[in-house]
């Protein structure tokens, strides 16, 4: 069984375990698209047999975010689990919101401390937790939208972002308060969207069981924003390119009428590059 699984993470459970949790299920190889942190919920895409092969091509799809963030105070997480530092004022709305633009974009983010990033080869989090002083390196994320919902209490507000891959929603938190001249960290989050993935198609896992989830699963073909090319010649299955005159670029490839993998077009030659049927 090939396809995807879109989950509702519930708060409290890691991603790491609602993976473990589909593999017992399916009996197949699954991995998931994107980590949401334990205190986090919402949709979390889990691939199941031969989609587990596409994860580089999701590596520039679009999520989005509902978030609070807290300020006048921070944890060493930068979320509720941490440790509580509190200090600082708490920004108005019309100050949030003047500070929001320098937040869209291209920006420079450095990573979280208790992070999966890798120094020297070990985990963020690890050293941190140690309590060895963690230096990451700034890199360069893109928001496409960063705005303002609503104050949910005296020192907290909630916040949409959209974003691309590789972002911190608890960095955003943390530089947001210091362009602000505060502190604060993520309270909440929820992730609504990922690419194709919508919190309104998704499925809380204690629903799921061995005889219905297949009714649940979502075709690999049904995700992948490319063009169509159904081809039948069997030169193209034997890894040889064939004459095409579609424009260059990747395309997903049927056999026909059935659902192959992926094939990619170059300068007048199309080549099949992946199989996941």
């Amino acid at each position: 069984m090939n396809g995807f699984l879109n989950l509702d993470k519930p708060q409290g459970t890691s991603s790491a375990h609602l993976v473990n949790f589909v593999k017992r299920l399916t009996g197949c190889s699954c991995g998931h698209l994107g980590t949401l942190d334990p205190f986090a919920t919402g949709v979390l895409p889990i691939a199941i047999g031969n989609a587990t092969r596409l994860f580089e091509y999701f590596l520039t799809k679009q999520k989005t975010y509902l978030a609070r963030f807290r300020f006048g105070a921070t944890t060493d997480t930068l979320d509720p689990e941490g440790e509580l530092e509190t200090g600082g004022e708490i920004p108005t709305r019309s100050a949030l919101e003047a500070a929001l633009g320098a937040f869209r974009g291209e920006i420079e983010q450095t990573p979280p401390a208790y992070s999966a990033k890798s120094v020297d080869g070990v985990r963020s989090y690890v050293l941190a937790r140690r309590g060895e002083n963690v230096r990451l390196v700034a890199k360069k994320v893109t928001i496409y939208d960063f705005s303002l919902i609503k104050q949910t209490a005296a020192d907290e507000y909630e916040f949409s972002v959209t974003c691309g891959a590789g972002t911190y929603i608890r960095a955003l938190a943390r530089d947001l308060a210091a362009a602000t001249g505060t502190l604060g960290y993520c309270t909440a989050l929820r992730r609504t969207a990922s690419g194709y993935f919508t919190e309104e198609a998704s499925i809380r896992p204690e629903l799921l069981t061995k005889e219905n989830w297949k009714n649940f699963l979502i075709p690999t073909d049904m995700v992948l924003p490319f063009s169509v090319i159904d081809c039948s010649d069997a030169r193209l299955y034997n890894g040889i390119s064939i004459p095409t005159a579609a424009p260059d670029g990747l395309y997903k490839l049927y056999r026909e009428g059935a659902f192959y993998g992926l094939a990619r077009a170059v300068g007048g030659r199309l080549k099949a590059e992946k199989k996941l049927c």
